[in-house]
């Protein structure tokens, strides 16, 4: 495919939870779409994008007149923000300056299931406004409330606890929710830029590639890790204290004190209600190929999983 002029935007691209930014980079890469790379800092991360083609230009969601540069001459942008505070502010940013720029900028959203008003969660709550900023200022958006686990949240949220005590703990329960690996996460956004016509948006709620409890994840660990694995339904303030640990011990690392609250709130939110009701061959059909399965994932990821010696 021959490349377009103008250069895609590409937020996140550098993150490290599901990597959705950085599989999207890559892929619209093979697609021979020019790529612009919005990144706070230069980083062996963004060596490896630039080394690829894609354009790396300094800035942050958060200062607006860096944002304005980063979306001169761009037509299609893709917005992710961490699971952390400031999406609210970020995506009031980002609607500012693509409104300076007078460009009809179509922004395609990584979001996520909880992003409701009424949600228990406050960066769920956090995330559906920042979405309602970007609409009331007139943006082109095409919202993916993925209403699904990211398969990277095995090694990040319970990787300490499977390495030291062969278990699983969180408070989602004995119900089941849905599982997506970052990049099929990622290729989503990619679809959604390069054939918006298969989405029925603004808003959507696409699936992940299986339905599984914690329990079945366990048994997939036990395994493929050659060991015995045990899950353990706790209490929200039990899990949120643990995954503060988590953070604590992992400085820098995927988990924050802001995630630790959500994603105890989303498990007790599941545990409550259950998951979604989403159709799981939809992401297959999406992304024109098979989608990876939680057992892939473990199998890719093994050695972050074994114990210490």
């Amino acid at each position: 495919m021959s490349e377009s002029v103008a250069p895609i935007l590409v937020t996140g691209a550098t993150g490290r939870h599901g990597c959705t930014g950085a599989h999207a980079a890559r892929r619209l890469r093979e697609e021979g779409r020019p790529v612009r790379i919005l990144a706070r800092a230069l980083s062996e991360r963004t060596d490896a994008l630039a080394a690829l083609g894609a354009e790396v230009v300094i800035g942050d969601l958060h200062d607006r007149r860096s944002l304005v540069t980063a979306l001169a001459d761009v037509d299609l942008a893709y917005f992710t923000y961490p699971v952390d505070t400031g999406v609210v502010p970020a995506a009031a940013n980002y609607t500012a300056a693509v409104r300076e720029t007078g460009r009809a900028v179509r922004t395609v959203v990584m979001s996520m299931a909880p992003a409701h008003p009424q949600h228990p969660s406050e960066l769920g709550r956090a995330q559906w406004l920042a979405e309602e900023v970007m609409t009331w200022g007139g943006l082109d958006v095409l919202i993916l409330r993925v209403a699904a686990t990211f398969h990277e949240n095995i090694v990040a949220l319970h990787g300490d606890s499977i390495r030291r005590d062969n278990l699983l703990r969180n408070s989602f329960s004995d119900k089941p929710v849905g599982w997506i690996n970052g990049s099929d996460a990622g290729e989503l956004a990619v679809v959604g830029l390069l054939r918006p016509e298969l989405f029925d948006g603004p808003v959507c709620y696409p699936s992940g590639s299986e339905l599984l409890n914690h329990h079945e994840v366990a048994e997939i660990l036990s395994q493929e890790l050659d060991r015995a694995i045990s899950f353990e339904p706790i209490s929200p303030d039990r899990w949120r204290e643990e995954l503060i640990r988590v953070s604590e011990n992992h400085p820098g690392g995927v988990v924050n004190h802001a995630m630790a609250g959500h994603i105890a709130n989303v498990g007790a939110a599941v545990a409550a209600r259950g998951a979604p009701s989403v159709e799981f061959t939809a992401l297959t059909k999406l992304i024109d190929r098979k989608p990876l399965s939680l057992r892939d994932f473990v199998r890719a990821n093994r050695a972050e999983l074994e114990v210490a010696r």
